[in-house]
């Protein structure tokens, strides 16, 4: 009898050991990824041999770890439905006995726990310790710093505590939750993480819309456009012009004339850009142009339509299936049952959706206007830029799960304190979440694919001057025929 008990220990033991070590590698990969992306896009002029120096390389590391901690967040959908469906399809295969609901659970409370600690220390931590010089009178160095920076976190921390105790007062004014908000630990911080995942579903319920009309744009200047009724050499031979013609003003400019030389370089960079893109088109290939851009654009059209139909068939479901709600829906366990209807091609669907709705939640939190300036520039961002950087895409990528069981997007139960959510128990919130979602998504679409109507009809009823279509970006100059600008 102690004998078994022993070897049950031991694999017990030896489980534990398996599963912090694949744990480990999968942060580990991560981690070296998003130190590359950061650096490529980390100001080089930050790196000075001096206090500073270790300063920044310290937020550095601090960023580096919440942008893996963020990827982890992302991929924690998609692996666990994956997961799912290889266990479900090789129950008995050695090979994937490391894979199991021990390390789906494990990866979901620690995605959780890493969360909170970048977004409520971490990343609180490298800002003001970035932007910490030290007390006066104190001697000026590292320590100093630091002293200063944990004096901040710690009156951030009663800030935050304060204004989440008084709007728990008002919104649940009883003794139970006044009483329950004395418990740090096992209330306060996911009552808050609570909080915040809301706010980051909100993010996202803004972003993701603009991002998935916005993804046509993107994608149109990433590949080559099929050329219809274009003659590219005369537009070519129209660039050149111009280019020639600022080259000459440029090199005709007194040096002393500062403004004017900003200006003309700028000008300059325009032209270079568009004579770049027109030389691409004219190097690229028949199937390239009239094949992969029409490919594309179809599959990027299905894949929202087939976002916006997800969610209004989940609607349907939430009206008259209680178990369609993202909280309190008991699931089958990991390898029990395949969540989706058409079991691996149907989960390999509900991936490629998340990945889409995630790319287009990022590419629409830089297209809105508030977060223009926030876009982060190759060789050209601060360090300050980067940790809000990291903070946002955090924040989003926390969400992403709990939207994609929101939408209905995936049937698979939300794992660890990402389903202990408050609100997610709310009908009328889920409900309005999904019905804004599928308004704001169809909206979008309708007035990116009617653009260019609207901007006909204004010019046939001579209001094109007026300019009452406010998208800037649908406002681009383009040569004419005779070396004149243009506006469309």
């Amino acid at each position: 009898m102690e004998a078994d008990e022993v070897t049950i220990r031991e694999q017990n033991f030896h489980s534990q050991v398996r599963e912090y070590t694949i744990c480990f590698l999968l942060f580990a990969v991560l981690y070296i990824v998003s130190y590359f992306i950061i650096t490529r896009y980390k100001r080089k002029a930050d790196e000075q041999e001096d206090e500073d120096a270790i300063v920044n390389r310290i937020s550095l590391f601090l960023s580096t770890f919440t942008l893996a901690v963020s990827a982890g967040a992302v991929l924690l959908l998609p692996f666990s439905i994956i997961s799912n469906e290889i266990l479900l399809s090789f129950p008995q295969n050695y090979y994937i006995q490391w894979l199991n609901g021990s390390l789906i659970h494990g990866l979901w409370n620690l995605a959780s726990l890493f969360s909170n600690l970048c977004l409520f220390v971490l990343m609180p931590f490298a800002f003001f310790f970035l932007e910490s010089e030290g007390f006066a009178g104190l001697k000026k160095g590292i320590r100093a710093r630091i002293l200063e920076t944990l004096v901040m976190l710690i009156l951030l921390a009663l800030l935050i505590l304060g204004i989440v105790w008084v709007a728990s007062a008002l919104i649940d004014n009883d003794a139970a939750s006044m009483e329950s908000l004395y418990d740090l630990w096992e209330f306060y911080l996911p009552y808050l993480y609570s909080c915040i995942s809301l706010m980051g579903c909100l993010l996202l319920l803004l972003c993701t819309p603009v991002g998935l009309s916005r993804m046509f744009t993107v994608m149109g200047q990433l590949l080559v456009k099929p050329t219809i009724l274009e003659d590219l050499d005369e537009q070519m031979y129209i660039i050149t012009l111009e280019e020639e013609a600022i080259q000459r003003k440029l090199n005709g400019v007194s040096s002393t004339v500062e403004y004017q030389t900003v200006e003309l370089e700028r000008e300059l960079e325009k032209v270079r850009s568009k004579k770049t893109n027109l030389e691409r088109r004219k190097k690229a290939s028949a199937w390239e142009r009239n094949l992969v851009y029409p490919a594309v654009m179809i599959l990027l059209l299905t894949e929202t339509s087939f976002s916006v139909l997800l969610v209004a068939l989940n609607i349907l479901y939430l009206l008259v299936d209680e178990t369609a709600m993202p909280k309190g829906s008991g699931g089958p366990g990991i390898g029990n049952a395949s969540l989706s209807t058409f079991g691996f091609v149907g989960a390999a669907l509900e991936i490629i959706l998340i990945f889409y709705l995630m790319v287009s939640s990022v590419v629409g939190f830089y297209s809105l206007r508030f977060f223009e300036n926030f876009t982060p520039r190759k060789d050209d961002t601060t360090m300050t830029k980067i940790i809000g950087n990291c903070v946002s895409i955090l924040v989003l990528s926390s969400a992403l799960p709990v939207m994609s069981r929101t939408l209905g997007i995936t049937r698979f139960d939300l794992l660890g304190d990402f389903g202990r959510f408050n609100w997610l128990g709310n009908f009328y919130i889920v409900l309005s979440y999904n019905l804004l979602f599928a308004i704001m998504t169809t909206l979008c679409l309708v007035r990116k694919f009617t653009s260019a109507v609207r901007e006909e009809l204004l010019k046939a009823l001579g209001l094109d001057k007026l300019h009452l279509s406010n998208n800037p970006r649908d406002s681009e100059t383009k040569p004419s025929a005779n070396g004149h600008q243009k506006t469309l």
